[in-house]
This record gives structure tokens, sequence and C-alpha cells, in this order.
């Protein structure tokens, strides 16, 4: 994300007091379940398996899933609160794996508790940080307590680029003093040359940290994936990977090249050798369609600024997004959609291969608000033929698996299981008929904390009126 519109971020959620303090969720009699909470009657979706597993009882105490069963076999504690599952569906919590919380150093709390405010509310559940500050190792551990309501927080380190990290020494620094502070991951800018790349991925080998981002030019996709590249994110370099030999050269000799001229050169050859390559080396991808044909394809903002979720945002935020759309489309619109097309092809080819397909947005940038855009880039996923249950896989059990295989941490998420932490979205409908019905929350449990659709509501429009003076919001 480019650091001017962090900036604007910034100004806009300092513009009024907090949201929703800790501890105000799930205050209303009977709402909250920080002790123990059962779902009695529900279709669980348990995302370790396929399909629905009707008629069950899940039991929460102090944010463990610790039964689960047929209703009627499932003990259910006398001082436990009871929430009616017949005909709801419960499902995992999703994750956000290219989130953003401001990366500038000690924001004001009001700023951090909207942001992760705006997650929860959307059913997310667990973000991974990509662009760090050290106070975010400290904001993890206090979500992590349940000091503020907000999703786990996996933290990236400060950014490795050309202009932070200028020779394999910074580089190499760099890698070590971010281990030793206790982030998860080391984000990737672009801009590093080979021989810094080089030396960064040794020495993240030897201190065993995971790296991922965007790929560099200097280095390329293959060869970032061959030395171990942990997630390509906005599938960095895969159409470059892709495209003909003559669209090769042009872009290895740095001659300029059309939007026109890449799509015109796919070789399908290389894209099934990539997905090949991508699976041999359990590299995981994080798409970011919708930010892509925000950032590319954007020609009027105005239809944009005009979605639901805008009353969200403050006038300064959306000024900002205007002016960033203004130099318009960068091709033309068949070049565009035969550019997206790609994108989406390689995709679904990716997924129908089994290769680990993270949920990410890179909220806030580009017309991204956090939580809501989300579930706008599900709808893409589907258009790239990604089965709804891939979908739902990409945001829960296969986030878990990456916690687990590259960050080395617990993974006690992501799937509804005993033992699990409660992280979990009560639906009205099932997702699996359709993604739509992800929107259709009865509630939210975060660590055990439950969260109603009443108190989601409130603490929206509460936002609602802190950016829009309490006027008419705009029209979808």
């Amino acid at each position: 994300m480019h650091r001017s519109t962090w900036n604007t971020w910034t100004a806009m959620m300092v513009l009024a007091g907090a949201l929703l303090p800790a501890g105000a969720a799930g205050s209303d009699p009977g709402d909250r379940g920080d002790g123990v909470v059962a779902f009695v009657n529900v279709n669980v979706l348990p995302m370790d398996r396929a399909g629905v597993v009707s008629g069950q009882t899940v039991v929460v105490r102090d944010g463990i899933i610790v039964a689960m069963g047929d209703a009627g076999t499932v003990t259910i504690p006398d001082d436990a609160v009871r929430i009616d599952g017949t005909g709801r569906f419960l499902m995992p919590g999703l994750a956000e794996m290219h989130a953003h919380v401001p990366p500038v150093p000690d924001p004001p709390r009001d700023q951090l508790e909207d942001i992760l405010f705006l997650y929860v509310a959307n059913g997310v559940t667990t973000i991974r940080g990509m662009l760090g500050q050290s106070y975010q190792l400290d904001l993890a551990r206090e979500l992590e307590r349940g000091e503020i309501l907000g999703p786990t927080l996996y933290v990236g380190a400060p950014s490795l680029s050309g202009a932070t990290a200028p020779d394999p020494e910074t580089a190499e620094r760099m890698v070590r003093a971010h281990h030793a502070a206790g982030y998860d991951l080391q984000k990737i800018h672009p801009g590093l040359s080979l021989e810094t790349w080089d030396r960064m991925t040794a020495v993240a080998r030897e201190v065993g940290m995971t790296f991922g981002g965007h790929v560099p030019s200097d280095v390329g996709l293959i060869h970032a994936i061959e030395t171990g590249m942990s997630t390509v994110d906005h599938l960095d370099g895969y159409v470059q990977a892709v495209a003909g030999d003559d669209v090769v050269s042009q872009i290895n000799t740095g001659r300029p090249i059309s939007l026109d001229g890449l799509i015109g050169g796919v070789d399908e050859r290389r894209v099934d050798a990539l997905v090949r390559l991508t699976l041999e080396h359990d590299v995981y991808v994080v798409p970011t369609l919708y930010l892509w044909e925000n950032l590319y394809g954007t020609g009027d903002p105005e239809p944009f600024l005009r979605l639901s979720e805008m009353r969200y945002v403050s006038q300064a935020q959306r000024d900002a997004w205007r002016r960033q759309a203004a130099p318009g489309p960068k091709g033309s619109p068949d070049a565009l959609e035969a550019f997206f097309d790609l994108r989406k092809h390689i995709l679904g080819k990716l997924a129908d291969a089994g290769a680990g397909i993270l949920m990410g947005t890179d909220s806030p940038q580009m017309f991204n608000v956090p939580g809501f855009a989300l579930h706008r880039e599900i709808r893409l996923m589907a258009d790239a033929g990604m089965t709804h249950h891939q979908i739902l896989l990409s945001g829960t059990a296969t986030v878990a698996r990456y916690v687990a295989d590259h960050l080395g941490l617990e993974s006690n998420f992501g799937t509804v299981a005993v033992g699990n932490r409660a992280d979990l979205v009560l639906l009205e409908s099932n997702p699996l008929e359709a993604l739509e019905n992800l929107t259709d929350r009865v509630g939210v449990m975060v660590r055990g904390r439950w969260v109603t659709r009443s108190q989601i509501d409130a603490g929206l429009e509460r936002l609602a009126t802190k950016y829009s003076g309490g006027g008419t919001p705009p029209p979808e």
C-alpha cells in the first residue's frame, strides 16, 4: 500500500471517538458469551470435510469449542447462554490474508478499534497484517487476550523493498532484526535486486522466518518460488511468467509493453508448468482480484463511491480514492477484459490443482473498505471458476494450514471442531448454496465472545454517523 493512501486513511479514522470500545459488544443481557455458549440444533459447515452436518449442538467454553454432536446427545451446561440454531448455519469465521492496520507508530486507539470492528462486523475473525510496525506486536497480544474486540492478528514485518533494502547487507540486518523482534513473517515489496533477494532468502532460511508479498521484477516469479517464497500476493508475476517469448523478451529488456501485448502472447503450457511449480513448492496465493480490477480498470469512480459501505468512510477518504482513480483505465476495454480474464483463468487452474488459495483484498487500498471488500472479492473468485466450497476453504481451513506449515504457529481454528478456537459465524442461510448468504449474519463469535447482529448494526450505524454527520447514506 502507498504511504499517501495510509496517511489519508489515518486522517479519516481520527475524526471522531471510538466506535465500539473494548467490552461494549455483547453487553445486552443474554447476549454476551465469554463463559459458556451453546449453539443448539444448528447446521454446521465444519470445513474439515465437505458439506453440512445437520442438527448439531456446539458448546463453547472460555473461547474454545468443548463439545459438538447431535442435538439431544450433547449435555448443555446449566450456565450456558443458549443460541437457537434451528434452520441456521454455523461455520468458521473468515480470514483476510492481505490486511492492513496503520503502519505508522502508535496510531490513535479509536482508529484501531474502528478498523478491527469493520472486520468483525463482516465475519472476519483472522487477519494477516502486511505492513508492520512494532506496536502491532503488542496489539496482536492484546487481541489474543481479548482486551480489544477484533480478529486474531498475524503481523508482517516492515517491508523489504528497493528503498528500504538497497543492498544485501541491509536486507540481512533487517531480516535478523525483524525475526528477533517477533514478527510472524517478512513482507516483500518490489525493487529488490537479485543479489539482495538471494541474501535475504538465505538469512530467512537460517533464522526460520517465512516471507511473502510482491515478486521483485529482477527476481521473477520462478526464482522467487524456487527460493522459498511463501505467499505470492496479488498473483504478482504470474501473468508475466506465462506470457509468450516475444512478450518476455520485451519485459526482460525493459521495453514498454501494453496490456494488449501481454495478453496476446499467453502460452498455456507455461500456465500448466507454473501451476505445477506452485504445488511442488507449497506456495500459497492471495489473488486480490477486486483490488486489481479497481487499480487497472477504474474509469469513473462514482459508482464505487456510491457503494453502500462507503457510508463508513470519510469524505476525505472518498476524495483521495477519487483522485487516485483520476488517470483512468490502464488499457483499452478489450485489453483490460482479457487481462482480468487471464488472472481469473490462472487462479481457477491453481485452485483446481489444489494449490493453497488465501482470501485477501489489501484493504484499505483503493475503494476497499475493510471487511466489506472481502465479500466483493469472493464474487470475483466465483467468477474465476472456484466452487463455493473452494472459496470458503480459502478463508478458513486453508488459512489454518498456512499458519501451521509456514508460520509455525498454533492452528486450532478454521474448522468447527472440538478443541478449536471459537471463531465462528452464525448465518440464517447456507453459503454453499449462495455466497451472498455469508452476509446474512445472525452474529459473529470471536474467541468465544458473541457479538449479535443487532450490536453489529448499531456499531455500523454509529460509524456511519461519525463519518457522514448522520446524513442519508449513499445509494448502492
